[in-house]
C-alpha cells in the first residue's frame, strides 16, 4: 500500500509527488497524458519559467522525481476510486488495482469552448481566456473580447496592455489566423483584425472521481477544499484547477498556483498522517 496515490500529472500533481518524495513517503503518480494547457505553446507568469513550453516543464519535473526512491510514476489513467481513509483502492484503465492510505486528486478541469468555427484551432495561441497567462502577448495591439458575464472586467484588465479593446455588439461567428494575429468575423458581416481574442469559456471536471467519492462541490463546479487542500471526505485531498476554497469564486487558472496547491496538499497529507498516529 502506498502512503498516497496522486491522480493527475500536471503541475499540481507533479509538485505533490515531489513534496511527498522529499518526505520519503511512498507515492504513486498516475498521469493520463491529458493536460488543460496542452494547446498552449508556452506558459507565462511563472517565475524563472516565463515562456517555457508546458511539456518542457513536465519533462524537467519527471527527471527530478526519478531521483526519489519512494516516488513511482506511471503513464496510465485511473478509472475509479473507492474506499475510505487509510484504505483507498484505485482502479486503473488496464484493470489493475492499487491501494493507498490517502488520495490526492489533481485531475484539473476541461475547458468548454463555444462552438465558433476556427476557435479550437487557435485556442492557446492568439485565442485565450486568461489575461494573466496570455494578455501580455497581445501588448500594443487591438484585443477583441467576446461578450459575456466577465467581459467588462476583462476589458478593464486589458486596458493598460492593449492599444484598443473591443467588445463587439454582434455575435462572433468565425475566427481565422491572419492580419495582426486573428481575424474575428461577426454576425453582422464585420471583420475585425486583432492581435488577440479572449473567449468566454466555461469548464467542467475532467474526471469522475469527485462524483464517485461524493465530494462537496462549490457553485463553480469545483471541489470544495480548505486552506490545506482537504476535501469533505477524510483522506481525500485536491489541488489545482479542479478545486478551490469557498472564499474564491473560481480557481486561478495558473501553473504557479496549481503547483503551490499541490505542495500544500501534499504537506497536509504528511502532517495529517503523522498526527493520526499520535
Amino acid at each position: 500500500m502506498y502512503d498516497a496515490i496522486v491522480i493527475g500529472g500536471g503541475p499540481a500533481g507533479l509538485q505533490a509527488a515531489l513534496t511527498l518524495g522529499r518526505m520519503h513517503r511512498s507515492v504513486l503518480l498516475l498521469d493520463s497524458g491529458q493536460y488543460r494547457n496542452a494547446p498552449a505553446a508556452a506558459m507565462h507568469n511563472f517565475l524563472s519559467h516565463d515562456g517555457t513550453p508546458p511539456a518542457d516543464l513536465r519533462a524537467a519535473v519527471r527527471a527530478e522525481l526519478a531521483g526519489y526512491d519512494t516516488v513511482e510514476v506511471r503513464e496510465i489513467a485511473a478509472t475509479r476510486v473507492l474506499g475510505s481513509a487509510g484504505a483507498f483502492t484505485v482502479a486503473l484503465i488496464d484493470g489493475s488495482l492499487e491501494e493507498a492510505a490517502s488520495i490526492l486528486l489533481a485531475t484539473g478541469v476541461r475547458d468548454r469552448l463555444p462552438a465558433v468555427p476556427g476557435l479550437d484551432e487557435l485556442f492557446g495561441d492568439v485565442v485565450a481566456h486568461c489575461p494573466f497567462c496570455h494578455g501580455h502577448e497581445f501588448a500594443g495591439g487591438r484585443v477583441v473580447i467576446q461578450d459575456g458575464p466577465h467581459a467588462l472586467a476583462l476589458a478593464g484588465m486589458m486596458a493598460p496592455v492593449a492599444a484598443e479593446v473591443v467588445i463587439p455588439d454582434s455575435d462572433v461567428v468565425g475566427l481565422r489566423a491572419g492580419g495582426a494575429g486573428v481575424l474575428v468575423e461577426l454576425a453582422d458581416g464585420t471583420e475585425i483584425d486583432a492581435a488577440g481574442f479572449f473567449v468566454q469559456a466555461a469548464f467542467e471536471q475532467s474526471a469522475p472521481f469527485a462524483e464517485q467519492l461524493g465530494l462537496t462541490l462549490l457553485e463553480s463546479g469545483c471541489v470544495r477544499v480548505d486552506g490545506f487542500g482537504r476535501t469533505s471526505v477524510d483522506g481525500v485531498y485536491a489541488a489545482g484547477d479542479l478545486a478551490h476554497t469557498p472564499e474564491h469564486p473560481m480557481p486561478m487558472a495558473s501553473v504557479l498556483t496549481a503547483a503551490a496547491a499541490g505542495l500544500v496538499a501534499a504537506a497536509s497529507i504528511v502532517r495529517d498522517r503523522v498526527l493520526a498516529t499520535l
